[in-house]
């Protein structure tokens, strides 16, 4: 029996199995929060530090910085990069 799957991309296979939305989030997600992590790093600051200049709960910002949670806001994002003095750039693509 012929495998559906070979010569097709893997984007394509996780399409077919309703998967590719969810992956892509996740995908995002532990970007996001790497990228904040690594810039906490940088900037020698405490999870308790940028929760205060966030003005939100440690907790808020365990939730932001836990990859396999997706249920991220935009201004939630938008609060911590501004508490890193960063902005947010979010673009549709091809």
């Amino acid at each position: 029996m012929k495998n559906k799957h070979i010569g097709s991309s893997f984007d394509d296979f996780l399409e077919e199995e309703a998967m590719l939305e969810e992956t892509t989030a996740v995908a995002v997600k532990r970007v996001l929060a790497w990228q904040i992590e690594q810039e906490m790093t940088a900037q020698k600051l405490t999870k308790t530090t940028l929760a205060k200049r966030m003005r939100t709960s440690r907790s808020a910002l365990n939730r932001l910085l836990d990859e396999s949670d997706t249920s991220l806001t935009l201004t939630t994002l938008a609060s911590a990069a501004s508490a890193l003095g960063k902005t947010v750039k979010i673009e549709l693509v091809a």
